[in-house]
């Protein structure tokens, strides 16, 4: 019966043992379907507070014109990818460091000091001694076949692929901040192209109420005029809109916050436009050589295959030497007294279960998977280059095209808009001329933007893309074979 009347009171230390707190309210939700409520203060910490800059003070003094350089500094500097990857970097360096050290003896010194008393019996007296025991310990391993050899092998090269890996992300991050700054030019070229298209339709507006005036148009004319106007105001407006946002976005792809004050140095978006002179096998072969994923990709096999020679090495005998010296202090012996032993052994591994073969085959299919993952890279390699040259070649004849189309778009409009004020030509033609007009010229912004951005993107996919932003691959003028100038 007392057995029964516990189970109350089991019952009701069960149900307070529930969620732990956090800060005072429940550490969980009540329900599957309801939302756990914070505490009402949550702590404060740094990540609650906007990060602040880390400009260099030369940098920090021309904030309102920064060049190319500078944004890829900036970004190198700020951005956490970077800083995820050297510091992997450097882990792997002191890691392959620690390896090496098992060439080298392990020797560890320690003292001891124990005091006793012995309780007196009969026929004995108690005795209270003191002794102190400083020693060496010494451990080194003097022969095997590989296992030693192959684990600081697999850290020296897991180090290399770490370093690759390393350039491979500062390319991938100057490729980002890059890409995100020729938005951001595009941007404000356009925005200025659309300005201009506004002052242009209000132009027309003012040319059509002049017509308006002598009865050479109709109220219909100026209405649609006004329409005009009032859509390339829109254009304008929503262009205005998109400058923030890649503002916003380069300045987090250089690792700071979207609203920081700066601006870029005036670029001249619309440089001239070449060819490569490398063919696509050219470039292929280059990329083999000099991405640094892909060499990352081959330092890892290397370092699987050296596991393999650590696994194998676990199967075969080693030879190792170990001894101890010390010296022993007592209250009976206070000058001391020297002791030690010295032992050189041989271990041969007689059977583990079959672990240490199964052991071996891990290392040996990790080995395998590791080839596998570099034979896909390098297929990635070679599509990513082909793909990116011939997408640089369609950049290239997009260029010229979209420069013959404003040619003509210009010349259309100006001619139109004559015609139109000497009261010979109609306003649907002129609206249409000048629609045109502004079309043409987000064309050839946009054309330009996506060819610098392809040539970028292909110094990436090459692997020559420097820390300066600048692309090594030079382009020339696919009529003189000269470079075009820069």
């Amino acid at each position: 019966m007392k057995s029964l009347r516990l189970i109350p009171c089991l019952v009701l230390v069960a149900g307070c043992v529930g969620t732990p707190s956090v800060n005072g309210v429940a550490g969980t939700s009540p329900a599957p379907n309801a939302a756990w409520t914070p505490p009402a203060t949550p702590p404060e910490t740094t990540l609650t507070k906007p990060p602040a800059a880390a400009l260099p003070p030369d940098v920090q003094r021309r904030i309102d014109s920064l060049g190319l350089g500078d944004v890829v500094d900036i970004a190198l500097s700020n951005n956490p990818t970077t800083q995820i990857s050297w510091s992997n970097a450097r882990a792997a360096a002191d890691a392959y460091g620690a390896a090496k050290g098992q060439y080298y003896p392990q020797v560890d010194l320690a003292v001891d000091a124990v005091s006793l008393q012995t309780v007196q019996t009969q026929g004995r007296t108690a005795v209270q001694q003191t002794y102190v025991f400083p020693n060496a310990t010494i451990n080194w391993l003097l022969l095997d076949i590989g296992g030693r050899s192959g684990s600081i092998g697999a850290a020296k090269n897991t180090l290399i692929a770490a370093d690759w890996t390393h350039n491979a992300t500062i390319q991938d991050v100057v490729l980002q901040v890059e890409s995100a700054l020729f938005n951001y030019l595009a941007a404000r070229a356009l925005l200025a192209a659309d300005s201009t298209s506004v002052k242009e339709a209000q132009t027309s507006v003012d040319a059509t109420n002049e017509q308006h005036k002598v009865g050479l148009a109709t109220i219909a004319d100026v209405l649609q005029a006004r329409t005009a106007l009032s859509q390339a105001k829109l254009n304008l407006q929503s262009t205005q809109g998109d400058y923030l946002t890649t503002r916003g976005a380069l300045a987090v792809s250089m690792g700071l916050p979207a609203n920081i004050p700066y601006d870029i140095a005036p670029v001249n978006v619309l440089i001239p436009v070449g060819i490569l002179p490398d063919s696509v096998d050219t470039l292929i072969t280059q990329a083999l050589h000099a991405r640094p994923d892909f060499a990352a990709a081959r330092a890892q096999y290397d370092a699987a295959l050296e596991r393999i020679r650590v696994a194998r090495a676990a199967r075969l005998p080693s030879l190792a030497l170990s001894g101890t010296g010390g010296r022993t202090y007592s209250s009976a012996l206070p000058s001391g007294g020297n002791s030690y032993t010295l032992q050189l052994g041989v271990s041969i591994p007689v059977f583990a279960g079959f672990s240490r073969l199964y052991n071996q085959r891990q290392a040996e299919a990790e080995a395998d998977a590791a080839l596998a993952q570099a034979t896909s890279i390098q297929q990635q390699v070679i599509f990513q280059v082909f793909s990116s040259y011939y997408t640089l070649q369609t950049a290239a004849g997009r260029v010229h095209t979209a420069d013959d189309l404003l040619n003509s778009a210009t010349q259309t409009e100006e001619v139109t808009l004559g015609r139109y004020k000497a009261g010979v030509g109609s306003i649907l033609d002129l609206l249409t001329a000048q629609s045109a007009l502004a079309s043409a010229r987000a064309q050839q912004i946009q054309a330009r933007l996506e060819w610098r951005t392809a040539l970028t993107q292909l110094a990436h996919d090459v692997g020559v893309l420097d820390t300066h932003g600048q692309s090594p691959l030079r382009t020339v003028n696919d009529t003189t074979g000269t470079p075009p100038p820069r």
